[in-house]
């Protein structure tokens, strides 16, 4: 008996009250074709009604897709996720307090999914522990409709662990490739693995539903047995739906390279300018070791690649997404998640074990607020609802986090003049602040596990010493006096070593990370000789 069937009758076997789960980034993974047809049955009839939506990573393209499908009035009764900012009609629809809102973070949902999965009681882990989704914090929770603790902090052995409890699942949709009259699933074209898998054992053994939506139908039997991800006993109904609702990132529906179908050659890099976004990545690169495992952030962190690629030093180190490629060089903007030329791709949650158990060497992110002992904010801010994403995962148990980004917000311009930094405009928004608004990162916690911390921006680099920013280099023609501290909500503290920037990286041409990554490993051989 043929699995196939029509988008109008896989958005009937939603019920009202349902929990309703994804496997998604961006757009990868993401089953367009379900949305809009739960979305249209619910505009004509009013149902599906009142669903706790749960996904782990950022779902849609900043515009009309994704979870921008579940903002309608009444629609979500409940949202649990790692991030919403993809959606700016979802997110919105949170804040405003449109449904109850509660932010985890994003390897700890795809982890979960393994745990529903084997009836286990939920999931035990350190991540979260001093943030906002700590319950003695915020609990995760991101408007003031939310008022019931759905996670818990224990104690086991002598420590304190956070605990995600395990709940059951009414419907899965997940997407692949193709699938075979069988229900089995492919994902050949797709940029990520995700999570797909543990979902769909999860929504099975909760004794609900799964729907795979997928370009291609195959005979029975006719896919290779080891290119099937998700075998067709987990699956109950296969919606077949056009290639336009199939994008493999926020910004791409089709690029081999992605898939790892294609290598290309990364010597058609175009170069930086000379600006504010270049010198911290170039800065930041200098924190690097030689066979560094890497993750980047988007925005300002993911110039660290390109420098690596320009310096003609990204053979000498591993970068990494949390999505699961490792290898090659993560794509930016848009197209974040997906990564050029990648060794390797594994599952999102099998990803987040490995950062989880301190697999990261550096981490690079970027930081909205930051306040005087190292708390950082990129969750929620000036009215929106933005998540936390695998911020939380990354940042707890890398073994050097640094943060990249400008000194001030908003229309900051600067120029370089003779290797000197000149603050031609300055930013309209202070981002060192006396109090963050929220804590996606904890200060005291990286102070207890003795985690290095840096933050970086054009005209400084400060350090967490003993629990407290501490201003530790200034850019070469710049004032600590008149365009530092003015800047600031508080007084950091200033380093009596305090250095110059290195002045190479102000130049237009570098040239120098290579050198300085060999070097970095001759010594510490010399030490440990």
């Amino acid at each position: 008996m043929s699995k196939v069937i029509s988008i109008s009758d896989a958005a009937a076997l939603i019920k009202d009250g349902a929990t309703l789960c994804a496997s998604a980034l961006t757009l990868a993974g993401w089953p367009e074709e379900i949305a809009v047809g739960i979305e249209k049955r619910f505009k004509e009839t009013g149902h599906p009604a009142n669903l706790t939506l749960v996904h782990a990573s950022g779902v849609g393209d900043w515009k009309t897709k994704g979870t921008q499908h579940f903002a309608s009035p009444g629609m979500v009764r409940r949202w649990i996720g790692g991030h919403t900012g993809l959606a700016p009609d979802m997110a919105r629809h949170i804040i405003d307090g449109g449904c109850e809102g509660y932010c985890l973070p994003q390897g700890a949902i795809c982890q979960l999914w393994r745990e529903i999965a084997a009836h286990r009681p939920g999931l035990i882990t350190k991540i979260g522990l001093g943030t906002f989704v700590d319950p003695r914090l915020e609990g995760g929770k991101m408007n003031k409709a939310t008022t019931e603790d759905i996670v818990k902090v224990i104690e086991l052995e002598g420590e304190e662990w956070m605990f995600y409890p395990s709940f059951k699942i009414d419907v899965a949709i997940i997407r692949g490739t193709t699938a075979d009259e069988n229900g089995n699933l492919t994902v050949d074209d797709e940029g990520a693995l995700l999570e797909c898998l543990p979902l769909a054992q999860a929504a099975k053994n909760s004794g609900g539903v799964v729907i795979a939506e997928v370009e291609y139908l195959a005979k029975a039997g006719s896919l290779h047995p080891k290119k099937v991800r998700v075998p067709g006993v987990l699956i109950d109904h296969i919606v077949v739906a056009p290639v336009d609702n199939h994008w493999q990132s926020a910004a791409t529906r089709f690029n081999p390279a992605f898939s790892g179908d294609l290598k290309v050659p990364l010597d058609s890099i175009p170069e930086m300018p000379l600006d504010e976004r270049l010198i911290i990545a170039r800065r930041a690169a200098m924190e690097l070791e030689l066979g560094s495992v890497v993750n980047l952030g988007i925005g300002i962190p993911q110039g660290v690649a390109t420098v690596a690629a320009l310096e003609k030093a990204e053979d000498l180190l591993t970068l990494t997404t949390e999505s699961g490629t490792i290898g090659g060089i993560p794509a930016s903007g848009e197209n974040f998640g997906m990564s050029y030329n990648a060794e390797a791709f594994v599952e999102q949650h099998a990803q987040f074990d490995w950062y989880d158990g301190g697999g990261l060497d550096h981490a690079f992110l970027g930081a909205a607020e930051v306040d005087p002992t190292g708390n950082v904010n990129v969750s929620k801010f000036k009215g929106r609802c933005v998540g936390c994403g695998g911020f939380i995962n990354i940042t707890q148990n890398a073994k050097k986090v640094v943060y990249c980004g400008t000194f001030t917000a908003g229309g900051l311009k600067i120029a370089v003049t003779d290797g000197r930094l000149v603050i031609l405009q300055e930013g309209k928004g202070k981002k060192y602040v006396s109090k963050v608004e929220q804590v996606t990162f904890s200060g005291a916690y990286a102070k207890k596990t003795h985690q290095p911390v840096l933050f970086i921006t054009e005209r400084a680099v400060f350090e967490l010493q003993d629990g407290f920013v501490t201003l530790t280099e200034v850019a070469p023609g710049v004032s600590v006096e008149n365009d530092i501290l003015p800047h600031m909500e508080f007084t950091p503290r200033i380093s009596p070593d305090l250095k110059s920037m290195p002045a190479e990286i102000f130049r237009p041409q570098w040239g120098g990370l290579r050198a300085l990554l060999d070097a970095k490993k001759k010594k510490a051989l010399a030490t440990a000789v």
